[in-house]
């Protein structure tokens, strides 16, 4: 420091002493500050407004809400539905409607999410115009992640659309390392027709494969059982019946979806000979059963499956009576992960939907007229009552006989080979 510079500073800190005694403060540079922070601590906070009725019973449902968590799932997010007025201005419409669809259900299954993530992403990219300062190929993702979280924030993502966002990154970087670089339009061009690529090469040519690989497992006389409904499964079914061969299916269905009665219906429709059953009933169900065919939401690296709840009861039941077990899955949904239960990594549903809030009809019992409401319509109110709604569930490789792909029949152990090829 220069003799000037020490000037200058002696003159700041001379004229800083005199503002502070002027202002009644210590000299002290360090005294005043510590004046200033007891003041501070003593000083009333500011009073804050009256709470409105309406605060009153937000507080009072997230209280109840919080006292009806089952405790060690605290760490899975519960559901909630989208606020799309706080963030509308800077997404895509489309984005936000298909977040809408997901949260509330609108759109189920891994391949109809991914499909619908996909061809709403290639029309954001479509639609995207990069700032006169940045090239498309590197502004494109900058601009896709706050859609990206949308989506995340207003439903958790299956493992499947993880696996397409973690492509659909890698297909964007390599992009921008692109020699000699690519103009604005030749990079939005080649992102839309790799998304293009990607559906139609490895979901609707993979599900084409499988039903052709599938079908050299159904023999006539078949009872075949599947649960829920899988759009492979109930193409692989539908297929069988135009090639003639006779078979029957079990449809076994749960709550809160249902999702079985519209493969039922369809497969009803094609004049294929089905029965229905509930969860509950799988032993039953399953005494002229020959083979179990299921759908899966992903392959996990140590062979298991995951999948819609349920599944794995399914699979242990049959397994039990010795019934071979087929999941039909595309090499997309093989995740490099591994899990060995259903409780670190799930999606919690709303508990809502498990309670049937209308009357029970009492027909029978004239003189004993049924109740107003169910039992469990308060069920909130009930400080040790807990409802569970999980999504998914693991089946050990144990479990499955074999999985049918759109590369073979393969063991479910080999997941993590055809994953690397």
């Amino acid at each position: 420091m220069t003799k000037a510079e020490r000037r200058a500073l002696q003159e700041k800190q001379r004229a800083e002493k005199q503002s502070r005694a002027a202002a009644g403060l210590p000299k002290s540079a360090k005294k005043a500050a510590e004046l200033e922070a007891a003041k501070k601590a003593v000083s009333p906070k500011p009073q804050q407004a009256p709470a409105t009725a309406e605060d009153k019973q937000i507080k009072k449902a997230q209280s109840k809400t919080q006292q009806n968590q089952v405790p060690w799932l605290l760490h899975l997010e519960s559901p909630k539905r989208p606020d799309t007025a706080a963030s509308s201005g800077d997404l895509h419409p489309a984005v936000i409607a298909l977040g809408l669809y997901f949260s509330e259900f609108k759109i189920v299954g891994s391949n109809a999410r991914c499909v619908a993530m996909l061809e709403t992403f290639a029309k954001v990219i479509e639609e995207h115009r990069s700032p006169p300062d940045a090239t498309f190929s590197r502004h494109i993702q900058k601009h896709l992640d706050p859609h990206i979280a949308y989506l995340l924030g207003t439903r958790p993502m299956s493992l499947s659309m993880r696996e397409c966002i973690r492509w659909l990154k890698k297909e964007m970087a390599d992009i921008v390392e692109e020699e000699p670089p690519l103009s604005d339009d030749e990079a939005r061009s080649r992102l839309i027709e790799r998304i293009g690529h990607f559906i139609r090469e490895r979901i609707t040519m993979a599900d084409q494969l499988i039903i052709q690989n599938g079908l050299q497992k159904i023999q006539d006389g078949e009872v075949i059982l599947t649960y829920g409904k899988s759009s492979v499964v109930e193409a692989l079914l539908l297929e069988t019946k135009k090639k003639g061969i006779d078979f029957k299916v079990i449809v076994v269905d749960s709550r809160p979806l249902f999702e079985g009665r519209r493969l039922l219906k369809r497969l009803v429709a094609a004049g294929i000979d089905c029965s229905y059953h509930l969860l509950s009933s799988v032993y039953v169900a399953l005494k002229s059963v020959t083979k179990v065919i299921m759908g899966a939401h992903a392959l996990l690296n140590n062979g298991a499956v995951y999948s819609r709840i349920g599944s794995a009861m399914v699979a242990m039941a049959a397994s039990d009576k010795q019934i071979p077990v087929m999941i039909c899955c595309e090499t997309y949904k093989f995740v490099n992960r591994t899990q060995v239960d259903s409780f670190v990594m799930n999606e919690i549903g709303n508990a809502d939907d498990l309670v049937n809030t209308k009357p029970n009809l009492n027909a029978h019992h004239q003189n004993h007229p049924s109740p107003d409401a169910s039992a469990l319509f308060n069920w909130r109110d009930q400080p040790n009552l807990r409802l569970l709604n999980l999504l998914y569930d693991v089946t050990p490789s144990k479990y499955i006989t074999l999985v049918v792909t759109e590369v073979g029949l393969i063991p479910c152990t080999s997941a993590p080979v055809v994953s690397k090829l």
